[in-house]
């Protein structure tokens, strides 16, 4: 069962990366919008936010990536969800493959997308002064809460893609997810916001990845926020994927 699982997703990660090449703009799209803002940030408003003694493009960029990542999980709802209306599952439910491998392929497309788009990101913040002396060790660590972060947003937006009326609908639910990384360290030290802000702040998934991500990238010691950041990576995961996959079953039932 397993082997025959692991063909069909191949196959039908085929089908959808040749998609994603036919429309390179997504991946395009995805990045341009991070992008900005970090150049508005940085260029505009960095002068004014006091970071220490770490640059401000340092600073931003593990905000700036988990940005990147709740754009790009937007297509992958989009994607699903012209799938569904397109008749294309009625016809994959008549093969004899396995029924997970259609969701699977979907959410590998998105990993590898969304790391395309983080690359182009990362190769933008070298050129505006973003330096880090973190070693391959680190920069796997960085890698690892990325692609676990991707996986986790992505199964949340399997969700919406299979139960949405309409393509605004099945894109609209990342917008809180771009927003979330604004109440947290990502832009400005926490210590900065007034009372409750700062509670929420301080106890949000996003403010423990990237004070993580920053920590890798200054090779400082990374603490507890590590584990806190896997913790909340991790769970949100296994309930995403527990509630699409049990969305997923009622909808081809």
């Amino acid at each position: 069962m397993s082997k025959h699982f692991f063909g069909d997703t191949a196959v039908l990660l085929g089908r959808s990366l040749r998609h994603i090449t036919r429309s390179m703009d997504t991946i395009v799209t995805t990045a341009i919008m991070p992008i900005a803002m970090m150049l508005m940030f940085v260029y505009v408003f960095g002068g004014a936010i006091n970071t220490g003694s770490v640059s401000y493009v340092n600073y931003l960029l593990p905000g700036i990536l988990l940005i990147t990542v709740a754009s790009g999980i937007a297509y992958t709802a989009f994607r699903l969800f012209m799938d569904m209306k397109g008749g294309i599952f009625e016809r994959f439910q008549s093969m004899p493959i396995a029924r997970s491998s259609v969701l699977w392929a979907h959410v590998l497309t998105s990993l590898v997308a969304n790391l395309i788009s983080l690359v182009v990101v990362v190769l933008v913040a070298l050129l505006m002064g973003f330096r880090s002396g973190a070693g391959v060790l680190a920069w796997l660590s960085v890698a690892g809460i990325l692609i676990l972060f991707t996986l986790a947003l992505t199964w949340i937006a399997v969700i919406p893609g299979l139960t949405a009326k309409s393509v605004d609908g099945a894109s609209a639910f990342s917008y809180p997810l771009i927003f979330l990384p604004f109440l947290s360290s990502a832009f400005v030290p926490t210590d900065t916001m007034p009372g409750p802000l700062r509670v929420f702040a301080e106890h949000q998934p996003v403010t423990s990845i990237v004070n993580a991500l920053r920590n890798l990238f200054s090779q400082q010691p990374v603490g507890t926020d590590i584990w806190i950041a896997l913790a909340w990576c991790v769970g949100i995961l296994i309930v995403a994927y527990v509630f699409a996959m049990n969305t997923y079953r009622r909808k081809i039932s």
